[in-house]
């Protein structure tokens, strides 16, 4: 073989090998990729039924439950428009309460009730996700325009 054809071989193998590596790279950001979702876009069953998402939004007053075994608990996350049930087992954070923000991230189950694999509460009075404080906004301005169109 010349070592023209040897270098040609040498260089197809490593655009190979890179390619390769830039395939496995691409397929594992997509399968890590989580989006978040207000719970009037779940309500609206624009969230993937069979992926995982984000949820969140502030915890409905009243709604905190905490089953017999002591690690299985049942809340309701809204954004002042719609408001979607939320299980999940496991240790809340401490921060963690009714009228306060949180996001939960997990995957709808076909009954419509949000499976939590995780749940994070805000650390602080003033934080909350950039997200879930748009999605809460936006839910107060079309509830707003909602009472003004029906009140004229």
């Amino acid at each position: 073989m010349k070592r023209r054809h040897k270098r040609i071989g040498i260089i197809l193998v490593g655009l190979g090998g890179l390619s390769l590596a830039a395939f496995l790279v691409a397929s594992a950001f997509r399968q890590n990729l989580v989006f978040f979702f207000s719970p009037t876009q779940v309500a609206a069953k624009e969230a993937p039924v069979d992926r995982t998402f984000r949820i969140g939004g502030l915890v409905e007053d009243g709604t905190l439950q905490r089953d017999g075994d002591g690690l299985t608990v049942r809340f309701t996350v809204t954004d002042t428009a719609a408001s979607i049930p939320v299980v999940y087992k496991g240790i809340l954070p401490d921060l963690f309460k009714e009228g306060r923000g949180c996001v939960a991230q997990g995957k709808i189950g076909p009954d419509g009730v949000f499976q939590a694999e995780q749940v994070l509460a805000k650390h602080d009075e003033n934080y909350m996700p950039p997200e879930a404080g748009e999605a809460i906004d936006k839910a107060k301005h079309a509830k707003e325009a909602a009472k003004s169109v029906v009140a004229n």
